[in-house]
């Protein structure tokens, strides 16, 4: 069995920054063990597999694929980045002659648009709601110690918690804050919580390129420590800022190690928005 696979960064324009993906075209059917073989053979935060839903579609001319997402332990119900990678793949190296490509998921149908300065995913948007920080405490104070806690939200959709640090902390602190993500399983093995968003209002307008807000996103639930970057951690961090800005169309950066930025556009029919560019850095043929 051999099929094209590539590896895609996202939210990112340039290589060995944003958030690593594999893509693979699947022309037929895999045998379903081998979606996570796969995905724990190239440890990435997230393997993509799209499948082509009927015979006679091609990759060049259908518009509408299934779309599944692996990390190296599990399948998950929704990953912006690997969405973003798989458009960037069809669009941009297959030459998909659509302008907006449907992929069918776990989370229901989402749709990717081609722009001139990027790929717009639409997508869910879920509330947070306001969380007791007692229930919460262990897990918290395992991460990030005594680091002060503003607010603290949680998306009973996605199983995020949402944890806003002080305002007088500044995008410099979240990206060198030290988190402890190895004992956070066993702190919470409930499985209320399966990935922890921490995030900082952005800085005032005149620096040099202005953010709304900032994040990094932690899911040792899911095999992976921290993710570079997220775009299901913003289908909720856009609604909980969008309510706390009383803004519609937001600017945001997660600060990992890698970095990668997001525009976002939350929409009438209650979703949202994401845009971001992506840089093919690998491409081959797997043979299993």
């Amino acid at each position: 069995m051999k099929f094209p696979i590539f590896i895609v960064d996202a939210f990112t324009a340039k290589a060995f920054r944003g958030n690593p993906a594999a893509v693979c075209l699947l022309e037929d059917k895999l045998d379903e063990d081998m979606h996570q073989k796969i995905a724990k053979e190239m440890n990435l935060s997230e393997t993509a597999f799209i499948q082509k839903l009927h015979p006679t579609d091609n990759f060049t001319q259908s518009s509408c694929f299934g779309l599944r997402w692996f990390t190296p332990v599990s399948e998950v119900p929704l990953c912006g980045h690997a969405t973003l990678a798989s458009a960037a793949v069809l669009f941009h190296k297959i030459k998909n002659m659509n302008s907006t490509l449907t992929f069918v998921t776990l989370s229901g149908e989402l749709k990717a648009r081609r722009e001139e300065d990027g790929i717009v995913l639409d997508l869910p948007l879920y509330p947070a709601h306001p969380q007791d920080f007692h229930e919460v405490e262990e897990l918290i104070k395992t991460a990030i110690g005594d680091t002060l806690v503003q607010d603290i939200r949680y998306s009973p959709d996605t199983r995020k918690l949402l944890v806003r640090l002080s305002d007088t902390y500044n995008r410099s602190f979240l990206e060198s804050l030290k988190v402890n993500t190895q004992n956070l399983p066993q702190v919470e093995n409930t499985g209320k919580v399966k990935g922890l968003i921490l995030t900082i209002k952005g800085e005032p307008d005149g620096q040099t390129q202005a953010f709304d807000f900032y994040s990094r996103y932690f899911t040792p639930w899911f095999g992976v420590a921290e993710d570079p970057v997220t775009g299901s951690a913003h289908t909720v961090l856009s609604s909980y800022w969008s309510q706390q800005l009383g803004k519609k169309a937001m600017h945001a950066f997660q600060c990992s190690s890698r970095g990668g930025e997001l525009k976002i556009s939350l929409r009438p029919d209650g979703r949202v928005d994401i845009k971001g560019r992506a840089a093919l850095v690998l491409e081959g043929t797997l043979t299993a």
